[in-house]
This record gives structure tokens, sequence and C-alpha cells, in this order.
């Protein structure tokens, strides 16, 4: 499979001046007319080459002449022209099939509406175009169509104009006055309508903010609404950013296969980071959507008024984002809680991807299939390796410099490089050896050990950092980390800021460059109880030979969130996998003391009372035995549930009484920890009886699917009652019918691979063209149910890749993702190994797209 390489990039050898688009859209033939103003940048003979991908070739005139066949050559998804003027106009007719593009990349047809997704490389199946980041064209577009059909008809820009045609169809004209990728284009036309807003930016312009849906829908946009304002106010008051438009509109879809695309003045959403109602979203949902919403906008000035030079610098523009929507999240609602949330799907997907055969750099330095690279390590991490230079150099700093890349590369495509040379010039700091963040593949491992003198009162830290192998890079460098530590004296106060030693900052930050560094504390009359990693200062797994009784004093005495979250995970840990008792008594003692608390926020306290998921447990095993980890997992759970259940039962009886039906952050923290306790109490009674009364009388959908959760997954007397009546209210929805799949499929028992073959089999729920249903029904079984998903018959595997390989042939990069789900297999127990390598080879046998390809290859060569 051929490969594109950073170091053979090249600087493109024409640029698009000026893009006008006609679309005459049908769902079944739309036509395309594309006329670009070109002029050569390269070498006086440089071929005029241009990408289309499934294109029907209408018409094709260079500067008004007709190209005849020797002209021109059409092959492999390039147009070449051998010899186009230095400035010309190229005009192309071409006729696609909207209805016919189930990968949903381009222009395709989700229910009522005919909409475009163009990232990363879409926009060549839509009409012949430069199709890179680093070509950039101001557009004019005009859309034709059927009114009855589609009223609504929307574009990148401004509104420029609209009239009537003949045979009831109409037209609209928009203008992008900003120069973008093609990447960035968009198109909707459909029988939609929205709910509105205006806005004034900082600056006095007047927006108009409207979020759109299916006309059923429309009642459910109000919040994505209310989110979208916020977000421009925040990206304004926090980052200087405002909003360069008139119009700003969001459309939600049921067909999309990423979560949302930040084309310019037109974000194009999964409807289920839209809609919502207090009746059919969970307090989840909510935040889910406002940190999407601001996700998007953001991506206006990180992604669009700067965008990049080329796809291995997606994550300039996605780490970058992913930051700045983490920190919108953490300033509107619960900073520690957030924080919390990041590093657990950091550790459970980031981590376990960079220790696998899928572990690539921050910035790839090559790729088969960039759809492939929409990665946690892209994302996440991406958005850590900002957080630590946000640490490094200071709020204000960061803001200068974030200032100074924007003004400085406005309407440019950047590189990572560009980035670090700002933050470089505002804050003095030589950032060449931290660019090996973005270089080096792994997760580093920082090792710890220290020693107290009694004698002289010293107490010294000796700290080591090493990355092992991944695939393709096996000789790593060492890495300038922020290592932020306290160390806590016996009545709990910090001591940090008297380090003196290697690359101390004061303050407790810790600065390491090396593979070794040391630091000392004079004077002391006792050995300190040290921490680190404040706020996961550097996202690393951290080694340190803490005793449990150690760990449950840090529960204690810590102020950090993450740090008291992570003392409890560990000693979860300790005490699961290696089946510690001193570990799982300090557990138990340190939960009943959290659960006793009653002015610590509710929502905290639940996410320090789950365990770590099995997924994370076994990415910490060199031989993963999922019958022992969840065994044990499911033993610790008994015994937590037993010992606390009368301080259990109280907490739960307390938050009940907590405003049941109101959306406010306390309330929603409340029935966070509710919804943590009520499987406990379920544990200790067959009968589920507070499960049952809870799903009965539940005013949000929240604790309606708590409690459904409860009573299917501990197979309870009401749990088929409760099913059916759930199903039946909710038949016409289908985001809530995801809801509901995924509770079913991830059911904790082997026959529950029956359930999932019946879905597959029921023509009305399964829905293989619609992402959002895939991913209900395979992708929380390959993920969430390990107990099917894994058994060591290796009928989880066989289904699993047979319709990885049936997907293939509808949506590639749905596909691919899927296939992800075993990147673990070549550390699984000697039984299940071998079951899951046949079961991937089947799936390269069947594969047929580069996606799926690109993927399964890695995975079984890696």
């Amino acid at each position: 499979m051929s490969v594109v390489r950073l170091a053979d990039y090249q600087a493109p050898d024409w640029r698009i001046l000026h893009t006008r688009l006609v679309f005459e859209l049908d769902p079944e033939r739309s036509l395309v007319n594309a006329r670009l103003e070109l002029e050569r940048l390269g070498a006086d003979d440089a071929p005029l080459r241009l990408h289309g991908e499934e294109l029907d070739l209408l018409s094709l005139r260079l500067d008004g002449r007709v190209l005849r066949a020797s002209e021109y050559r059409y092959l492999d998804g390039v147009l070449e022209i051998a010899s186009a003027p230095a400035r010309c106009v190229l005009e192309t007719t071409v006729a696609i099939s909207p209805q016919a593009n189930t990968r949903l990349e381009g222009l395709y047809v989700s229910g009522p509406m005919l909409l475009t997704q163009c990232e990363a490389e879409g926009f060549r199946r839509i009409t012949f175009f430069i199709d890179q980041p680093d070509v950039q064209s101001s557009f004019d577009v005009e859309l034709r169509a059927d009114k009855a059909r589609y009223p609504v008809l929307l574009s990148n820009g401004n509104p420029t104009g609209s009239g009537e045609l003949e045979d009831g169809r109409h037209w609209a004209r928009w203008h992008d006055p900003h120069p973008k990728p093609a990447y960035l284009f968009a198109v909707v036309a459909g029988d939609i309508d929205c709910v509105m807003a205006p806005f004034t930016t900082m600056d006095g312009r007047k927006v108009e903010v409207r979020v759109w849906a299916e006309r059923r829908d429309v009642p459910r946009c109000q919040y994505a609404l209310e989110a979208t304002l916020r977000a421009m106010r925040w990206d304004e008051e926090r980052f200087g950013r405002a909003y360069d438009l008139d119009q700003f509109n969001i459309v939600a879809t049921q067909h999309f296969t990423m979560g949302a695309m930040e084309n310019k003045g037109l974000n194009i959403f999964n409807a289920r980071y839209v809609l919502a109602d207090a009746r059919s979203a969970t307090d989840a949902d909510y935040e889910a959507i406002e940190s999407v919403i601001g996700h998007e906008y953001f991506h206006n000035w990180s992604g669009n008024r700067v965008t990049l030079r080329d796809w291995f610098q997606l994550s300039l523009k996605e780490g970058l984002t992913v930051f700045r929507d983490q920190e919108f999240t953490a300033d509107l609602r619960s900073r520690g809680v957030k924080r919390i949330a990041d590093v657990r799907l950091l550790r459970a997907r980031q981590f376990v991807e960079d220790s696998g055969p899928l572990a690539h750099p921050v910035r790839p330095p090559e790729y088969a299939e960039i759809n492939n690279f929409y990665t946690a390590t892209v994302y996440e991490k991406g958005a850590e390796v900002i957080r630590m230079l946000h640490t490094l150099v200071g709020e204000a700093t960061f803001r200068r410099a974030l200032d100074r890349y924007f003004s400085t590369h406005d309407g440019q495509s950047a590189t990572v490089e560009d980035l670090l040379a700002a933050i470089a010039v505002e804050s003095g700091r030589d950032l060449s050896q931290f660019k090996r963040w973005y270089e080096q593949a792994g997760t580093p491992q920082v090792e710890v050990e220290d020693e107290f003198d009694a004698a002289s009162g010293r107490y010294r830290l000796r700290i080591r950092q090493h990355t092992a192998p991944t695939p393709g890079q096996p000789d790593k460098e060492p890495l300038h980390l922020p290592l932020r530590i306290a160390l806590y004296d016996a009545e709990g106060r910090d001591l940090s800021a008297r380090l003196k030693g290697d690359a101390e900052r004061g303050e407790g930050l810790l600065e390491l460059r090396g593979a070794e560094h040391t630091v000392e504390l004079d004077g002391l009359d006792a050995k300190p109880l040290p921490a680190f990693l404040h706020g996961l200062s550097a996202p690393v797994r951290l080694r340190y030979a803490y005793s449990a009784a150690e760990l449950g004093r840090l529960v204690g005495v810590e102020q950090d969130p993450l740090l008291r979250w992570d003392a409890m995970q560990r000693l979860a840990h300790a005490a699961i996998v290696e089946r510690s008792a001193a570990h799982r008594d300090a557990l138990i003692e340190a939960s009943g003391q959290l659960l006793k608390d009653a002015a610590a926020d509710p929502a905290f306290i639940a996410e320090c009372l789950l365990l770590p998921d099995v997924a994370t447990l076994a990415d910490a095993c060199s031989a993963i035995d999922f019958d022992a980890l969840i065994k044990e997992r499911e033993d610790l759970l008994d015994l937590l549930a037993e010992t606390h259940s009368d301080a259990s039962a109280a907490r739960y009886a307390a938050l009940a009484r907590v405003e049941p039906d109101a959306l406010s952050p306390a309330a929603a923290a409340a029935r966070r920890l509710k919804n943590v306790l009520l499987p406990w109490l379920t544990r200790l009674d067959p009968e589920a009886r507070a499960a049952t009364t809870q799903f009965r009388e539940a005013g949000t959908m929240t604790d309606r699917l708590g409690a459904l959760a409860c009573l299917l997954h501990f197979d309870a007397p009401a749990a088929p009652e409760a099913l059916a009546a759930f199903r039946s209210e909710w038949a016409e929805d289908l985001l809530v019918t995801d809801k509901w799949i995924g509770l079913k499929v991830t059911r904790p028992q082997p026959e529950t691979l029956d359930e999932v073959r019946a879905l597959l089999g029921d023509r009305e729920l399964w829905q293989p063209t619609n992402p959002n249903r895939v991913r209900a029904v395979l992708g929380a079984f390959g993920r969430s149910n390990p107990v099917a998903m894994h058994r060591k018959d290796g009928a989880g595997y066989e289904l699993y890749a047979e319709q990885v390989v049936a997907l293939d042939a509808i949506n590639p990069q749905v596909s691919a993702r899927l296939a992800t789900a075993l990147e673990q297999w070549r550390r699984l127990d000697s039984v299940r190994r071998p079951l899951a390598e046949a079961s991937l080879k089947r799936i390269r046998e069947g594969a047929r797209s580069r996606d799926l390809n690109d993927v399964v290859t890695r995975l079984l060569e890696g």
C-alpha cells in the first residue's frame, strides 16, 4: 500500500485564486459546475493536477475552449492537464449520485437533506479541485433545487441572494470572504427548520446564530443554540477571538460518520450532539453537546482562519481545539471533575493506543490513509501536549503566544513549528526538545525513587524517564516534560516550594529534560508523602512504590481532585490486578470516608467510587486474562457494596431528594452519584427494588437509563417489562433507541452475543448506513462488553470480523474504526490470542478499502 510521507512535502505548483460553483441538486443525479481561476506557482512545465474521485466528467473547458481527449488525462483519481497557461480558467461539469453515497464523504443524502462532508478528502468526490489543505480559495456558490423538497439552501459564508426558477425550483447564492481549503467547504439543502438568536461580537458585528434540524426535532435544538452563544462569548473573553461572518449556522443530521465538522460558518453535526430536551437527553448528553458545540465553534480560529499546511499537522488544529473545548467546559462546570473525565478517557483509549500496534506520534511521519489518523493520539494526546505548553509558560504568556500565532498566520496554512515558534518568542524559551512530543510515539514512563536520611533531614528524589519502543521507533530520546509535585508533612502542609535541584522552577514544578533527574529537600523532621503529576501535568505513566496506607492518606490530604481520584484508581488497580489485600482494605476505608463527605462535590465522589474499567485494567497486563480481571473486579464491587450497604443506601436516599427533575449542575451532580450507588444497592437485592422504583418514577433520562441498566445487567425480574416499555415509548426516536440498544449489547453475559445477532437480523433496528446505529450495536459490543466479545470460544471475534468486512463495503471509515477494538490482541491469553488473530486475518482477506486495509495490516504486522 502506497504511503504519503511528511519528509516528501512540497509546496503546491498551482493555487486557486477563486472558485465559483453552481449545484443542480438532486438526490439521484446532481450536477456540479465549477469555474476555477488558477495560477501556476511552480516550474514553467509543472502540469495542472486536480483531484477527483468517482466523478462523471461531462464537460471540460480551459479558458473557454473545450479540451480534446488527447489534451488531458483522468486516471486513478487525478485529472492532469499537461500544458495549461500560467494563469487560466478551468471550467468543469460533473455528475454525482448523492443517493448512492453510503460512504458519507462528499455530497450525500440524510433523510430530507442533501449535505456534504469534505474532511479529510471528501471534496474530490464533489468536483475537481486541488484537494489539499495548503491550497486555499475564495468561494462563490449557487445552489439550485426543487423548492418543495429542499426549501432551505445553505453554504459557507454570507448569503448574497435568492430567487425563483422555472418548474418549481429556486436558487440561493453564498459568498465566503475568507479563503479556505476544500475540506472546509459545505452545502446543506433540505426541508429543515431552525431556532435562532442574535449575537453581537466584542467588535460590534451583528450575527444571526441558527441551529437547524429536521422539523420534528427543532424544539430539541434550544440547548445547542444556548451552548453556541456561550461558546462565542467565552472565546472572546478567554482568548480574544471574535466571530467574523454575518451568520453562523449549525445543522444536525442523523447520518454522520464523526461527531461534527467545523466548515466555515456552516457546521454540520451528528444529531446526537445537537438534539436534547429534559425528557430525552441525559446529563452526559448535555455536557457532550456543550463540549462539541464549543469544539467546532473554536475551530473558527484554530483550524479555519489558521488552517493546516498538510494533513500531518492535523493535531495543530485538533489538539489545540480539544484543549480549548476542555477549558470551556472546565470554566463553565466543575474543573476538577472535568479533568478527571479527560484523564479517564486518555488512559482508557490513548494510553492503550500508545501501547499497541497502532501507536503513532502526535504528528505521524507518514500515512497510507489519512482517515485513520483521526485518533485519540492526535486529539487527546495532542491536547495534553498543548496543556504542557500552557503549564510551562503560564496563562498570560500562553494567551499572548496564541494572539501572535493567530495574527501572524491569519489566512495561512500553518505547521506545528509555527505554533511552537510563537510560544518560544513570547516566552523566551527554547522548545526544540519539547518538539519531540510531536515526533515520538508511546507513553513515557516516569519512575521515581526516594530516600530520607533521618540524621541529616535530607530527602532526595531520583527521577527517570523512559519510553518503550513502538512500531517504527525502537529508540527514544528524553522528553521535556513538566512534573508538578507536592510533598506533604505530617500535618498535611505542602513542602515542595523548598525543593532544589535540576530544572526546578518552584511552586512544585520540575522541568524534566534528561533521562535522569535528582532533587533534594533539606531540614526535615520526617519523610514527607509525595504526590506527583498534579492535574496530570504530563501525559505519562508514573511508577512510585506507594504503600496502601500512603495512597489512603493521599485521598484525605491531597487538594487536587485529580490526584485524589488517581489514588483511588491505584488502590483499585492493585486490589484487582495484584490481588493486594492491603490495597483492597485501604480502598474500602477511603470509599467509606468519601461516602460520608457531605461537603464534597457528589460528581467528584462518583468519579472516585467508579473502579477502572476492564480495558484500563487490561492495559496494565502483559497477558490479558479477561475472565480473571472481570471476576476480581466483580468481587471487589460486591465487597464494596456489602461493606457500605447502610451508608450507600442512606446517601442514595438523600440524593434522590435533590431537585429530581432539574437540569442544574447541582442536580446533575446528585444524579451522577446516585446512579453510581444504584448498582451497589442492586447487587445486594435480587429483586432490584430500588432500581425498579427509580425506573418507574424517573423524571430524567439519566435516572431512567441508570435504572434500566441495573435491571438489565443484573437480570432483575422487572427487566423484561422495563425494556419493553422503554422500547415502546421511544421506538420512533433514533437517538434514544441507540441508548436502549447500547444497554442490551453491553449486558455482561456470554449469551449477549445471541442478542447482538438478533439485532443484526432485525430489519427495523439494524441500519448499517447509519453510523450512530452501527456504533450503538457493534461499537458498544466490541469496546464495552468484554464478557461476550472476548468469549473463549472465539464466537465474539468471528461475529465482529464478519460485520467489519460487511460494513467495509458501505462505510470504510466506520469499518476501520471498529477494527481497532482488537488492538490489544497480541497481549491476550494463549486461548484467545490465536482466535483473535484468525479473525483479524479474515478481516484482511475480506477488506476492500484503503481505510480498513491500512488498519488491519498495522494490527497484524505492527
